[in-house]
């Protein structure tokens, strides 16, 4: 495996740390698809911890910095892409709106909350990519509404290379603080899983879809 940097080295650490993501490659979860999966990842976990929150909106905002310039509104994909959004548009002082999984079905029937305005150059964040569908519905929504949409980060990736096929046909540049070889090679290191579990862990990773666990 690649030698990891700091910052995913210390994200997969702390995620490790607080259950945020669990690995159980002899005991796989369920998805709601239906997968077989030998991960579990709820990054919301991070929120109830101050200083990890704070070093996950600290990167975020480094990285959008870094690979996009001049960003001038942030977006969250709804649910868990929304808090980390809003902390991310405070520590740039940007505006901020955040894109629902549908369209409210009373009132003024938003897809999108808060405030547009045309030709916007914004960052959509996210907390985790797996295919990177519903994330790519969101950025679909925004250019809709006439926002040009430059990018999207998140805090992890599984890395699956239907999403980097999903985000390149849709001209959506995306980056993530951590991923998944670099989790697998922190939770090797630091005893959370067996050295004879990566060979389960790389398999999954290849076809999720047919995966099984054996």
């Amino acid at each position: 495996m690649n030698k990891l940097n700091e910052v995913e080295q210390k994200i997969a650490e702390s995620l490790l740390q607080i259950k945020a993501i669990k690995l159980q490659p002899k005991n796989p979860f369920v998805w709601a698809s239906g997968w077989k999966s030998p991960i579990y990842c709820d990054n919301r976990i991070a929120l109830s911890h101050p200083a990890i929150r704070t070093y996950i909106r600290q990167q975020l905002s480094q990285l959008i910095q870094e690979e996009f310039g001049t960003v001038e509104m942030i977006s969250g994909v709804a649910t868990a892409g929304i808090p980390q959004g809003v902390l991310v548009a405070q520590d740039l002082g940007l505006p901020f709106t955040y894109v629902r999984s549908s369209a409210k079905d009373h009132g003024r029937q938003n897809l999108i909350e808060g405030e547009i305005v045309s030709g916007q150059r914004v960052v959509v964040v996210e907390d985790l990519i797996s295919t990177g569908k519903s994330s790519l519905l969101a950025v679909e929504a925004l250019r809709e509404a006439g926002c040009n949409v430059v990018g999207l980060v998140s805090i992890f990736t599984y890395g699956f290379d239907q999403a980097v096929k999903n985000f390149a046909d849709a001209k959506c540049p995306f980056f993530s603080l951590c991923n998944y070889d670099a989790l697998v090679n922190v939770a090797v290191n630091n005893g959370y899983i067996l050295e004879s579990d990566v060979t389960l862990l790389e398999q999954w990773r290849k076809d999720p879809s047919t995966w099984t666990g054996q």
